[in-house]
């Protein structure tokens, strides 16, 4: 296979945190970017539902390809990144979706694709299933799935993840280490020297900003809901009338490419594109041909 081309970096903590602002959502502090397209368009906006245990900041190598003609909207799910991280929240996936559609009516958006990663992916199954009772008031015109565990039962959890979860957790988040980490994150993308130490240091200050490891076993409780309201989630999947991108690295050790395939078998309206040779994280492997996919699907099904 041929070398992958350069890409451009994930931008240090303060670089990140001035290209965005906090926005206020229930009581809560949110981090946004929005970012307007660089010529003016009427097109649907691009909404992003960020992945675990990171952040929207993942986003940002891809955001020039996709903010060329478009705007896009991504946020830090409360509990995340440079979003507030407080002690009384359910951290709830119902909650979190609660919070992204609170933060786009906030914000104007009235029209857009939905574009959903890791953790994002089972925020947006339960947008979906409010879409399909009629309890949005946005119009969504696509979705784009992307390595995410919506399949639970078919998902090759990490040790961590299953530690955080347990009665162990609260012990486990506190002797976490960056070392750790970035093994973990390293082990999850297809080539390991994906992510230089300079963005390992700015993921995992995202990560440990105001206290973010204590929260980290609440927050993973998010697995067991995927099993809780699994019938909820596929279900909507399975009767979805707009255009659905399953878009996946192939070489994803997590979210493993059974879930892609199950999930492109029981949409109706899915087109499973893959993402040869990239891991968990393709929209930071190789940004560039993850944004290409994107906005080709997006122009393809006229969203």
């Amino acid at each position: 296979m041929a070398e992958p081309a350069a890409r451009e970096r994930l931008p240090d903590l303060e670089t990140w945190r001035a290209a965005g602002r906090v926005e206020r959502v229930f009581g809560h502090d949110v981090f946004t970017v929005d970012r307007p397209p660089d010529t003016a368009s009427d097109a649907p906006a691009l909404v992003y539902l960020h992945g675990y245990p990171t952040s929207c900041h993942d986003l940002a190598p891809a955001l020039p390809a996709l903010g060329a003609k478009r705007r896009v909207v991504a946020h830090d799910h409360p509990g995340f990144g440079l979003s507030a991280k407080p002690v009384d929240y359910s951290y709830s996936l119902l909650e979190q979706a609660e919070v992204a559609l609170g933060l786009w009516r906030a914000l104007g958006v009235t029209r857009a694709h939905l574009v959903a990663h890791d953790y994002g992916t089972s925020v947006a199954t339960e947008i979906l299933a409010r879409r399909e009772r009629g309890g949005l008031d946005i119009e969504l015109v696509g979705v784009t799935l992307c390595n995410g565990s919506m399949h639970i039962e078919l998902a090759d959890l990490r040790v961590i993840q299953v530690l955080l979860r347990s009665p162990l957790g609260p012990a486990v988040a506190r002797l976490a280490s960056r070392r750790v980490f970035a093994r973990n994150m390293r082990r999850i993308v297809h080539r390991p020297e994906v992510f230089d130490e300079a963005e390992i240091d700015a993921m995992w200050a995202l990560l440990t900003a105001d206290d973010g490891k204590a929260r980290m076993p609440q927050i993973t409780q998010y697995l067991v809901e995927r099993r809780r309201f699994w019938h909820r989630w596929i279900g909507a999947l399975t009767r979805l009338d707009i255009p659905c991108h399953v878009l996946w690295g192939d070489r994803d050790p997590v979210a493993v490419p059974a879930i892609a395939e199950a999930v492109a078998g029981e949409c109706p309206t899915a087109e499973l594109q893959w993402l040869e040779g990239l891991g968990h994280y393709p929209m930071v492997e190789d940004p560039g041909r993850w944004s290409a996919a994107l906005l080709g699907f997006v122009d393809r099904s006229g969203g």
